[in-house]
């Protein structure tokens, strides 16, 4: 009994000790200095853009893109930590660095499932079977561009758009070869689908799923943008119909099939999803720990695959490996994130993003912001324009946070470089799809940009 009362009186101190420091915390993240008119501010910003440069030309130099900004966002919180060290003020820094890293580590922690469900999906052949298929159906070319940019768009929101652009670009070319225009036209609506189904699910592009895992638009609520990303695939395909080649392309390509297990993946995915939906929606807890509850689904999977193989000699069965594929997670991509998720926020706290969230969202007001930071990621990568937007949390309607999402999501598809999906084809088609070919559409694209947001002020606007 004495035992128990001095265990109750520790747990009494500790939740006593716990709740006074909470309030310290938030005096601590009040307490940050203005540094838009120091010196280390200047210099966070010199190294921002100068890292952000390098990016950049990372296809022309051969510099991976995650070295760069990973470089950037350790001198600048340094700066930082030096200017916050000197005025005696380390805690309110150390409080909003913990943050960012609590913001980071549940992003990485969801990509990493997914990514390695996705690299498991096309070690079983999934992907390689789905081209296979489309490949013998025998249609017309421009049949073949309506379908591949469908696919996309439909692929886009589940397996994110990313990995669609390079799934679908892969069909392209090999169903159009020696057929250069088709390629072309092919890779170009690949993008703007991937990118415009993308924006109606959590899952289909990094900004989405942050404004999710963020609280800012709930799960259903992403849905409200199905019918503006529609429109925003539909007008630039219609216009770039009567551009592709007639004809039928000739079946070429080894037939490819699934290997054991492939189907189970693939529904192991989906229960993925939804748990991480549930614990979400459900149990108010981040989606990163539903996603590895569905981790746990598919290494025990991976366990009873092997063992059946063993007893059927299946060699098949016995190279499924859900850790190997871990091993093939894009490491670049993540640490990019990190980097650049780092080096805004530390040019957050220096003061920079509440200057620019003055500009933008009370001089110009919500709606013009929101479309401006859209056209935006034609030139920037969207996901450090969202975390900014997170970051500056300007106060918004559900209608505006679904604006932004929408916005920053197809905004990219304005040039080649300006999404993921589109540097990634740049790399994969190198020789036909070039920033020239695509920004011969932009017209086009942009002419869906327009009509996409229009779309979502005229239906959506309740919620505005």
């Amino acid at each position: 009994m004495k035992r128990l009362c001095r265990w109750m009186s520790f747990l009494a101190a500790f939740v006593s000790s716990y709740s006074s420091v909470a309030p310290a915390h938030a005096e601590e993240i009040a307490a940050r200095i203005d540094l838009t008119h120091h010196l280390a501010g200047y210099l966070a910003l010199l190294i921002f853009f100068i890292a952000y440069g390098f990016v950049a030309v990372e296809k022309a130099i051969q510099l991976r893109k995650s070295k760069p900004v990973m470089l950037a966002s350790g001198l600048i919180w340094a700066l930082l930590g030096l200017v916050y060290a000197l005025n005696g003020q380390s805690a309110a820094l150390e409080a909003a660095a913990k943050h960012v890293i609590l913001d980071y580590g549940e992003l990485m922690l969801f990509l990493v499932v997914a990514i390695t469900y996705v690299n498991t999906m096309q070690e079983r052949r999934v992907f390689d079977t789905l081209r296979t298929r489309l490949v013998s159906l025998q249609l017309s070319y421009r049949q073949l561009f309506w379908l591949v940019g469908g696919l996309a768009f439909v692929f886009g929101p589940i397996i994110d758009n990313l990995t669609t652009a390079l799934v679908m670009g892969a069909v392209v070319v090999s169903v159009g070869v020696g057929n250069y225009r088709f390629i072309v036209m092919g890779c170009i609506i690949i993008v703007v689908a991937a990118n415009a189904g993308g924006v109606f699910s959590p899952f289909g592009d990094i900004t989405s799923l942050m404004v999710w895992q963020k609280g800012k638009l709930g799960f259903f609520e992403f849905f409200h943008l199905f019918l503006p990303s529609l429109v925003n695939f539909l007008v630039p395909a219609t216009f770039m119909h009567f551009s592709v080649p007639k004809g039928t392309p000739e079946a070429t390509g080894a037939v490819r099939k699934l290997k054991p297990g492939g189907i189970v993946v693939i529904w192991l995915f989906v229960a993925t999803l939804v748990t991480a939906v549930s614990f979400k929606s459900l149990f108010g807890l981040p989606p990163a720990l539903g996603m590895m509850l569905g981790l746990g689904y598919l290494q025990m999977y991976s366990y009873l695959l092997q063992h059946i193989g063993r007893r059927l000699n299946n060699q098949d069965m016995l190279a499924f490996d859900s850790l190997r594929e871990m091993r093939h997670v894009e490491w670049d991509t993540l640490l990019f994130f990190f980097g650049i998720i780092f080096a805004v926020a530390g040019l957050g706290v220096a003061g920079y993003l509440a200057q620019l969230s003055n500009y933008l969202y009370d001089d110009l007001g919500a709606t013009f912001a929101n479309i401006a930071i859209g056209v935006l990621g034609a030139a920037f990568d969207n996901i450090p324009l969202m975390f900014a937007v997170l970051t500056m949390n300007p106060d918004m309607s559900s209608g505006q946070w679904m604006l932004v999402t929408l916005s920053t999501g197809v905004g990219g598809s304005l040039v080649s470089i300006g999404s993921a999906a589109g540097v990634v084809l740049m790399g994969l088609v190198r020789n036909h799809y070039t920033f020239l070919n695509h920004l011969r559409w932009a017209w086009a694209i942009g002419l869906g940009y327009i009509a996409s947001i229009l779309t979502h002020l005229w239906i959506n606007a309740a919620f505005i």
